[in-house]
């Protein structure tokens, strides 16, 4: 049999179609569905049993079980789940994930995939012209689901029959004649193929390509299935990498659950497979041991195995929990929460990253607010040591600031090169709006250390009146901000009001005019120091500044941009 260069490219050009497919179908959803998947996670999570049927449901509806456990990472990185909730989850995403297989062995080998996939372009194409936002999205999905079919089509047809070359394969029966070592074997393999094309559905439509064809034996092929159990775990690792702790324990939890399930399922495979044959001959559905009825099988395995596995597993959550703490210990550097902590890379939709944007800017928010404890400090403080810790350190957190704004700024840059739903790119818009303000909080802080230097360095002192009323103006700023933080930490921005915010600030404002006033009046005084009163003046106005970037965070938060 001929098999040249040529050949090897079908298959893979066949390959990257079928997996373009996915991924667009998989976008598609997300974009069109993506708020309400965050609400389902959020919401749906209580019990370790709701959270496997969050995890199937999510995954049944992504077609990706890897877009599903980043997104769970994603969300124990932003403090949303905890670890033994994000447990269930990565349990139902393996069950969602054999959606896929059964697809693809009753639709892709029983029909003429042509006739599924070229009516559905007629659907699809249209809707992407509608001037609905979410229309277009659903015909994203519908276009995936398309190209899905037409390259697991091109792929059946560039994959060799082997059937009646069955010398080909020979060296395969090297490999199986090891038992326990061979099933080993080919988990690995199927590990390696998952790992390279970053998709188990990907990997799955390959090895039932390969059975359809007479490639492979079902033993041979059950193992590589279990290998890519182990490979789709890869992905949720990789997105934890850049993550908190707490991140990379939710995808070790993932990769436990799978490994533990494969290891248990190697060693029982052969009277497993045997098992499920007499099953499935007693109901009808063929003999998996044959070729013709081979795609079939392997899906009730993947199913069968998937289901028993989080059935065994899910009484054992907590100490996989331990396991997972135990092999990802606490770092020191997790302790700095001066430094981004929930945003982490990972592919996935603008419409899923807002979480992690909107738990960082909140962060960034609690950052910027300290820098006013330390400014009262430095207005009450008398020991020059101790004015110079503060001065250091009200310049340490500018920088801190400017380097928050920029990386949160660079990071929905790139969210931006993506297509975005009108409601996702508005809140990307508050967002960087939001980060804006807080930078010049930042900023005005420092000018207000710096004129606090130079009045320690000129030997300038407040009257006990000017002292008091900053500090009575400082505790209002600090009210302002414990709203502010509030309403950055609230997940839900559309039920944030700005009512307290505003009041507040108005209060602020109205103090301002008081000092000032009074300030004026003084000023005529004879015994009364100018250079302080300048100094004075220049803080209280610097306060109300502040006041004011305050209420435009709040105003971004509730969308008045």
């Amino acid at each position: 049999m001929d098999f040249g260069i040529f050949d090897l490219l079908q298959i893979i050009g066949a390959l990257a179609f079928f997996v373009f497919g996915m991924k667009m179908m998989s976008d598609g959803i997300q974009r069109a569905a993506g708020s309400q998947m965050r609400n389902i996670l959020r919401t749906m999570t209580k019990n370790r049993f709701l959270g496997v049927f969050t995890g199937f449901l999510t995954t049944a509806m992504v077609q990706s079980s890897s877009a599903t456990t980043v997104m769970t990472v994603s969300f124990v990185n932003a403090g949303l789940l905890t670890l033994v909730e994000s447990a269930g989850v990565m349990m139902g995403a393996n069950i969602g994930t054999t959606i896929t297989g059964w697809i693809v062995s009753l639709l892709g080998f029983k029909i003429k995939l042509k006739i599924i996939s070229i009516p559905l372009f007629a659907f699809g194409v249209p809707m992407l012209f509608s001037s609905k936002g979410k229309m277009k999205y659903w015909g994203e999905f519908i276009i995936g689901f398309a190209i899905l079919f037409l390259g697991l089509g091109y792929l059946k047809s560039a994959v060799p029959d082997l059937k009646g070359n069955p010398e080909v394969l020979d060296f395969l029966a090297t490999f199986t004649d090891w038992g326990l070592l061979s099933r080993i074997f080919f988990v690995f393999v199927g590990t390696i193929v998952t790992i390279v094309v970053q998709s188990s559905s990907a990997a799955m439509a390959i090895t039932l390509t390969m059975c359809a064809q007479g490639w492979l034996p079902f033993d041979v092929a059950a193992a590589m299935i279990l290998g890519e159990n182990i490979g789709t775990t890869i992905t949720a690792e990789l997105a934890s990498l850049v993550g908190n702790t707490n991140a990379k324990r939710s995808a070790r939890i993932h990769s436990l659950f799978n490994v533990i399930g494969v290891t248990w399922m190697v060693i029982l495979l052969p009277v497993f497979l045997t098992g499920l044959a007499s099953f499935l001959e007693s109901v009808g559905m063929g003999n998996p041991f044959d070729a013709e009825d081979m795609p079939i099988g392997l899906s009730a395995f993947h199913t069968a195995f998937n289901l028993l596995n989080v059935i065994i597993m899910l009484g054992f959550v907590k100490w996989l929990v331990k396991m997972a703490i135990w092999s990802v210990p606490d770092k020191g550097d997790d302790g700095d929460d001066t430094k981004l902590k929930f945003i982490s890379a990972g592919l996935r939709t603008p419409e899923l990253a807002t979480v992690e944007l909107q738990k960082e800017t909140g962060h960034f928010g609690e950052v910027a607010s300290r820098m006013s404890g330390f400014t009262k400090e430095l207005i009450n403080s008398t020991d020059n040591k101790e004015q110079r810790k503060l001065l250091k350190k009200l310049n340490k957190y500018e920088k801190i600031t400017d380097k928050m704004e920029i990386e949160i700024t660079e990071y929905i840059t790139k969210l931006s090169n993506q297509e975005i739903t009108p409601r996702t790119s508005l809140r990307l818009r508050s967002i960087l709006n939001v980060c804006n303000d807080l930078e010049r909080i930042g900023d005005i802080y420092y000018q207000i250390s710096k004129t606090l230097e130079q009045k320690i360095e000129s030997k300038i002192y407040f009257t006990p009146d000017q002292r008091n009323n900053l500090n009575e103006m400082c505790d209002k700023v600090d009210e302002a901000f414990i709203v502010m933080v509030e309403n950055l930490n609230n997940p839900h921005y559309d039920d944030v009001s700005k009512e307290k915010a505003v009041d507040l600030e108005y209060d602020i404002n109205k103090m301002r005019d008081k000092l000032r006033k009074e300030n004026l009046i003084k000023i005529g005084e004879e015994d009364y120091n100018v250079k302080s009163a300048m100094v004075y003046n220049n803080i209280y106005s610097s306060l109300e500044k502040v006041g004011d970037h305050i209420i435009n965070v709040t105003e971004a938060v509730v969308g008045e941009i």
